[in-house]
C-alpha cells in the first residue's frame, strides 16, 4: 500500500504543480467573442494554458463571474466599468478606475487600443427623409419605432438615462443585437442601438446619428481581471501584456466583418489576427464537424443525465409520497409546476448567486428542476393507478406496506414512471443549450453564436446535433420499455 501510494503520489505531483489554466471569459456579442479568443490564443502561443468561456451573458453575470473567480478576465470596456459595474456617473480614467476597483478585488488594464462606444442608427433613408443627423432629432418623433437590444433598454447608461437626457418618450422594443441590424433592413424598426465598431454599419448604410449632448462616455475597450491574476499566472499574463496596443479601431471592425459578412468562426478569426493564416469560409457541414463537436456532445450528455438522474432519485420518492398523501401531494404537484413557468434563463440567473459560480452547477440544477415535473408526476400517476385489489390481495399474503410498494406498486407502476423519465430526458435535450448561456457548453454554444452573428449556419450546427440527439435518447428509452414489456420482466 506504501508502494503504491508513493507511485500515485509521484503520477499526480506533476498535475498538481502544473500552472491552472488562465480563464477567459467574454460576453454575448461577436466583437467579445473573438477578444476572449484572441486573449486565450495568445497565451496558447506563449507556451502558457488557457482556456475560454464563450458568451457568458450580459454585464452583470460576466462581471459577477469575474468577482466570484469563475473566469480570471475578460474583455470590456472603461464606461461600461463605470457605470454598470462600479455605478458612477463620473467619467474616470483608467488610474481612477483602478482605485475603485482595487476593493473589489480587481484590476483593468492592457489598453486595447480602439473605443468601441454606443450610438443610435437610422436608415439612411429615414434619416434624409426625416432630418436626422443628431440623437436630440428624435425627439417629439413618435411615430419612429425603436429596436433596442435588451442590456441596453436595461443599463445605466442606456435607454432610462439616454432617454431623460434627450426627452425620448418613444417605448422601445427588446431586440437581440445580432437581429437587429435585419430588423433595421426589413424595415421594422426606424431606429437601432449599435457600437461604433460594427461592421454591418457600412454595409446596411446605416446613418450614426451625432450624440450632440455627450451622453455616452467612452467606451475604450480593456481587460478586467482579478488583481492576483498576474502572479498566478505568470507566462499567461506576459502574453496578455503584449496585445496593449495592437488593436485599432479599423482592424476592430475588419475583424467584426470576418465573424458577420465573411462567415468565419471566432476562432478562426482571432487566428488569423495572431498570425495563423487565413481560414475558409463556413459550411454546415464544417459547422456540424467541427473540431469541438466531441466536446460539445460529451458536454450536452453530461448535463441530461446528471440532471436526470437527480431528478430520478428525488423525484420518484416525491411521487410516492404525493400518491399516498392526496393533500400534501398537491402541494408537490403544485411546487414542480410552478418550477416550469420560471424562464429557464431567469432560473440560470437566479442560481449563479445562490451556487456562487458558473457553468456547470447552475446549469445542471436547472435542469435537475425542469426535470423533477414528468417524473413527480408520472410517478404519482402510476402508483394512484394500481388497482386497490392488487394492494389486498398483497396484505393479504401478509406483505409489509414497503414490500408492497417495492414488489407491486412500482412494478406495475414502472411503464408510467419511465414514460415520465423518458420525457425529461428528451426535454432536457432541449433545455440543455440554455446552459451555454452561463459557459455549460454543449450545442448551445453554436446556438450562441448563430445568434450573435444572426447565422443560420451555426444556428444550424448547433440545433441539429440536440435534436438528432433528442431523438437517441428517445429510441433509447423506446428500446428499454420494449425490454420491459416482454413477459416475465
Amino acid at each position: 500500500m506504501r508502494a503504491l501510494a508513493l507511485v500515485l503520489g509521484l503520477a499526480i505531483a506533476p498535475v498538481l504543480a502544473a500552472e491552472r489554466p488562465l480563464v477567459v471569459g467574454s460576453k454575448r456579442f461577436t466583437e467579445s467573442y473573438i477578444l476572449g479568443e484572441i486573449v486565450a490564443q495568445s497565451c496558447e502561443r506563449a507556451g502558457a494554458q488557457a482556456v475560454h468561456k464563450p458568451g457568458l451573458g450580459n454585464t452583470a453575470i460576466v462581471a459577477q463571474a469575474l468577482a466570484q473567480g469563475a473566469i480570471d478576465v475578460y474583455p470590456e470596456y472603461t464606461g461600461t466599468i463605470a457605470r454598470e459595474i462600479l455605478g458612477t456617473e463620473e467619467r474616470l480614467d483608467l488610474a481612477a478606475l483602478n482605485e475603485r476597483l482595487a476593493a473589489r478585488g480587481l484590476q483593468a488594464g492592457v489598453p486595447l487600443g480602439f473605443s468601441d462606444g454606443y450610438a443610435l442608427g437610422v436608415r439612411k433613408d429615414v434619416a434624409e427623409r426625416e432630418g436626422l443627423r443628431r440623437i436630440s432629432d428624435l425627439a417629439g418623433r413618435g411615430a419612429l419605432r425603436f429596436g433596442l437590444s435588451h442590456e441596453f433598454i436595461g443599463r445605466r447608461d442606456g435607454w432610462p438615462g439616454l432617454a431623460a437626457a434627450y426627452g425620448l418618450g418613444a417605448t422601445p422594443r427588446g431586440l437581440d443585437h445580432g437581429l437587429a441590424y435585419e430588423a433595421l433592413a426589413a424595415g421594422e424598426v426606424d431606429v437601432i442601438d449599435l457600437y461604433t465598431t460594427d461592421a454591418k454599419i457600412a454595409r446596411y448604410a446605416i446613418t450614426v446619428l451625432e450624440d450632440d449632448r455627450k451622453y455616452f462616455p467612452r467606451y475604450d475597450a480593456v481587460l478586467l481581471y482579478r488583481a492576483q491574476v498576474p502572479a498566478e499566472h505568470p507566462a499567461a499574463w506576459r502574453a496578455v501584456q503584449s496585445l496593449g496596443g495592437r488593436i485599432d479601431e479599423k482592424t476592430m471592425i475588419g475583424l467584426n466583418a470576418r465573424a458577420e459578412l465573411d462567415g468565419r468562426d471566432f476562432a478562426t478569426v482571432a487566428r488569423e489576427f495572431l498570425g495563423g493564416g487565413e481560414g475558409r469560409g463556413r459550411t454546415l457541414a464544417s459547422a456540424l464537424f467541427a473540431p469541438d463537436s466531441a466536446r460539445l456532445l460529451g458536454q450536452h450528455v453530461a448535463l441530461v443525465a446528471v440532471s436526470v438522474a437527480f431528478a430520478i432519485v428525488l423525484g420518484v420518492p416525491l411521487g410516492v409520497f404525493a400518491a399516498r398523501h392526496a393533500r400534501m401531494g398537491q402541494a408537490v404537484l403544485l411546487a414542480t409546476g410552478l418550477i416550469q413557468t420560471i424562464p429557464s434563463l431567469a432560473l440560470l440567473a437566479i442560481l449563479i448567486p445562490l451556487t456562487g459560480t458558473i457553468g456547470l452547477w447552475p446549469a445542471v440544477i436547472a435542469l435537475f428542476l425542469y426535470a423533477l415535473l414528468p417524473i413527480v408526476r408520472n410517478t404519482h400517476a402510476g402508483i394512484t393507478g394500481v388497482r386497490p385489489a392488487m394492494r389486498e390481495a398483497a396484505q393479504a399474503l401478509g406483505l409489509e406496506r414497503r414490500d408492497i410498494l417495492v414488489h407491486v406498486e412500482l412494478p406495475l407502476a414502472w411503464p408510467t414512471i419511465l414514460a415520465g423519465v423518458k420525457t425529461a430526458a428528451v426535454i432536457n435535450v432541449g433545455t440543455a443549450t440554455i446552459a451555454a448561456f452561463i459557459g455549460a457548453g454543449g450545442f448551445g454554444e453554436r446556438i450562441a453564436q448563430g445568434l450573435a452573428l444572426n447565422d443560420n449556419t451555426m444556428l444550424l450546427a448547433g440545433a441539429l446535433p440536440a435534436a438528432v440527439l433528442a431523438l437517441a435518447v428517445h429510441v433509447g428509452f423506446e428500446w428499454i420499455e420494449g425490454r420491459s414489456a416482454r413477459p416475465g420482466r
